[in-house]
């Protein structure tokens, strides 16, 4: 049990805080923007200083934002992988100031750190629900991705050897195209993007190979025409499952927090009640409507009266919607009751009659 239960509660409600949100993102959008600036050489040389000291400021925020979250929960925070993608942007973070202190400023790869710094705009998936929609979409079809590619490689198999055989073994082959397998790959890469695949049949024609019109034709249709459109229709088949997934709960979440509204609203009310029952009690007033009307003579027309999050908020509208709803269905009710209540009491006028004029026969009878 940890003692320190209200500190952490306050550090979790400054993280889960929109300003926090809107702070990061600010600042992750603010450190690419500089980033780009730093790949101009006049520019970074320029405002040298402010860029280091810019870069400071950004590694202590992002510092104190990982220190800030394994605070509140150090145990479950490396269960989270977009908790583990912070840690990795801020350890790409710290390998150029490391490969400096420890190689030098003219280390040959000390190039390729530098570079890895545009990763660090990978923090802004943390902060944004649609790219986390997407990134799910695009995990959930791996399975069937994997597929479609693994087929799409054995197409490509057969035809690279395909075309290693009739294009690239003969003494006037296509030797640059065709003349190895691994050429073949690259050229039939080629040919199902629809990248140039005009020039390379125009090569095969040139050398008047019979069957290179058929084989072109025939890889193409496959390749792109049915492989890669299944691949674009998984992928889209998964988004739209999982965008329909993401405002569901995001009408839900709409949903708890108007249902929270409506509580505190209802609990409110429960509460003035109770404090005017008290009142009651404590002024002797005779009954509940006349300590109603007591509290009605003292308004005057130049009371102000608040209406911020009451009377022009949306959850009290829909609470007040719903009461109008709810008192429409009571009258209805009601009214229907009255009928049955008027319809049997008519039964019974209509068998009074009958009942009466058997009773004095009755009577005729036994004298």
């Amino acid at each position: 049990m940890r003692k320190d239960t209200q500190c952490r509660a306050f550090v979790e409600r400054i993280i889960l805080s929109r300003l926090f949100k809107i702070i990061m993102i600010s600042t992750i959008s603010m450190n690419a923007f500089l980033v780009v600036l730093g790949t101009d050489y006049e520019t970074r040389y320029n405002l040298f200083r402010l860029w280091e000291l810019a870069e400071i400021i950004f590694v202590a925020i992002y510092s104190a934002e990982f220190y800030m979250k394994l605070y509140v929960d150090p145990i479950d925070y490396w269960k989270d992988g977009y908790n583990l993608l912070d840690v990795s942007v801020i350890v790409i973070l710290s390998i150029p100031y490391s490969l400096r202190k420890i190689k030098g400023k003219h280390y040959p790869y000390l190039h390729i750190a530098d570079g890895l710094q545009s990763l660090r705009i990978l923090k802004l998936i943390t902060y944004s629900r649609g790219i986390r929609t997407l990134i799910t979409a695009v995990g959930q079809t791996a399975y069937t991705v994997f597929s479609v590619l693994s087929l799409l490689f054995i197409l490509m198999y057969i035809f690279a050897v395909l075309g290693f055989s009739l294009f690239g073994t003969t003494g006037q082959g296509d030797l640059s195209n065709w003349g190895n397998l691994a050429g073949a790959f690259f050229t039939l890469f080629s040919l199902a993007t629809l990248d140039g695949w005009t020039d390379l049949q125009q090569q095969l024609d040139d050398q008047n190979f019979a069957l290179s019109q058929a084989f072109t034709i025939i890889f193409i249709l496959l390749a792109n025409f049915v492989f890669l459109s299944m691949f674009v229709g998984v992928m889209i088949i998964h988004t739209e499952d999982s965008i329909k997934k993401f405002e569901q709960e995001l009408r839900l979440e709409r949903h708890m927090t108007v249902m929270e509204e409506k509580q505190v609203i209802v609990k409110r009310q429960q509460e003035e009640v109770s404090r005017l029952m008290q009142t009651q009690k404590n002024a002797d007033y005779k009954s509940f409507g006349e300590l109603v009307e007591n509290f009605r003579k003292t308004l005057r027309h130049t009371d102000p009266m608040v209406l911020d999050d009451f009377g022009t908020s949306l959850p009290f509208i829909d609470v007040y919607l719903s009461t109008l709803d709810n008192q429409d269905t009571t009258i209805y009710k009601l009214q229907e009751l009255y009928y049955e209540i008027v319809h049997t009491l008519g039964l019974m006028l209509e068998d009074l009659p009958q009942k009466k004029q058997s009773h004095s026969s009755d009577k005729v009878d036994k004298k």
